[in-house]
């Protein structure tokens, strides 16, 4: 995929040789954004569980996939509405620890969303 992901570490991931010290999400389109996590953080208080709302503001009319990754070791996970809105709109969603989901991300081809935590 592209931009293709260079590495990850606990607090960061590097784009395309752009080093970000925050969470992401990677657009159809390749544009690079900050995670708008207090879309969550203001439901449940953590930004571990994904709401609806910012699953409605990760989405992208036309993606077939969706790949999150979890953390460094894996704590980010959909609410039960988000699963059910990412269902609906017929887009899968792959949750893995973002060290494996950066692999993942570099070999995929297609319409694929990308939101990643770099912490926990």
């Amino acid at each position: 995929m592209e931009p293709m992901i260079d590495k990850t570490q606990f607090g960061n991931i590097t784009i395309s040789g752009k080093r970000y010290e925050y969470d992401v999400v990677i657009r159809l389109d390749g544009h690079v954004e900050k995670r708008k996590k207090k879309l969550s953080k203001v439901k449940y208080g953590t930004s571990h569980k994904i709401s609806l709302e910012e699953a409605e503001y990760i989405y992208q009319e036309g993606a077939q996939e969706l790949i999150i990754g979890t953390g460094q070791v894996g704590y980010v996970q959909l609410s039960g509405e988000a699963e059910e809105y990412f269902n609906e709109h017929e887009c899968p969603v792959k949750l893995l620890p973002t060290p494996q989901a950066v692999r993942v991300w570099n070999v995929l081809e297609g319409k694929v969303i990308g939101m990643f935590h770099v912490t926990c």
